[in-house]
């Protein structure tokens, strides 16, 4: 599935993503329960829960920024505990509320990146070029971080994501900071992207998933309570909040 020249021809129905039986703990709170799920090219899976529900620690299991207490990752087939280089390697991740090197520009941002990457310097400006053209990086390319708008910044940690062309991407809350109009745009980039790529992303706008998600994922107290086709959970108006309200509050009702 990877190349000399990055990844290639993955089928739609490949498995990328595969949650087995996660687990981590951080001191007597169990933050993410035995979760279990896999996702495929070709889909937008979306995270969805309340505040504390899990949805970034899962994410960070995902990518190896977190040591599971229990069970596995596995990204594009490779272990994240086992094989972390090849994993890594397939993922593109947007943390939540990225931040950080303010004194860099977007386009050293993203010669840190590729370069980490381990491409040659012909091929890290090509990429460079491609993904700064991808997220309309042009008119602030050269200026830092640090100046930058909420909406840029996130723009440019998004494009830092893309490096590589990996078959995975990982967006926790990608459409943050961002304006109704950069919004669109950004919907409109993960359609194209997700049709050779799982994409996984979370968010706390439920508009967004409805219009993006082919299927959600409802998580709360670090546990699934819904995995299933957006189309099966919305209302009759396409909307999810019945749904959502019932799911967490019902779960998170002692019984």
């Amino acid at each position: 599935m990877v190349t000399a020249d990055g990844w290639t021809n993955v089928r739609q129905d490949t498995v990328l993503i595969e949650a087995r039986g996660l687990t981590k703990r951080f001191g007597n709170r169990t933050a993410v329960d035995a979760l279990s799920f896999t996702a495929s090219a070709g889909t937008i899976t979306g995270l969805l829960g309340a505040n504390g529900a899990g949805k970034t620690t899962t994410m960070r299991l995902l990518t190896g920024g977190l040591r599971p207490d229990g069970g596995q990752a596995v990204i594009a087939g490779h272990d994240i505990e086992g094989a972390p280089r090849a994993a890594r390697a397939a993922t593109g991740y947007l943390p939540e509320a990225a931040a950080g090197f303010h004194h860099l520009t977007p386009f050293e941002l993203l010669l840190l990146v590729a370069e980490a990457r381990g491409l040659d310097r012909d091929a890290a400006h090509a990429e460079i070029m491609r993904t700064l053209a991808i997220l309309n990086l042009g008119p602030v390319v050269r200026q830092t971080l640090g100046t930058l708008s909420k909406g840029w910044r996130q723009r440019s940690w998004l494009a830092q994501a893309l490096i590589g062309d990996p078959p995975v991407l990982i967006l926790d809350e990608p459409t943050d900071g961002l304006d109704p109009n950069q919004k669109s745009a950004l919907r409109d980039l993960l359609r194209r992207l997700a049709r050779d790529k799982a994409i996984l992303m979370s968010t706390h706008i439920l508009e967004e998933a409805e219009a993006l998600c082919d299927r959600v994922i409802v998580m709360t107290g670090g546990r699934i309570v819904a995995d299933a086709a957006t189309a099966d959970l919305v209302d009759g108006r396409g909307r999810l909040d019945a749904a959502f309200a019932r799911l967490t509050l019902d779960a998170a009702i002692p019984t």
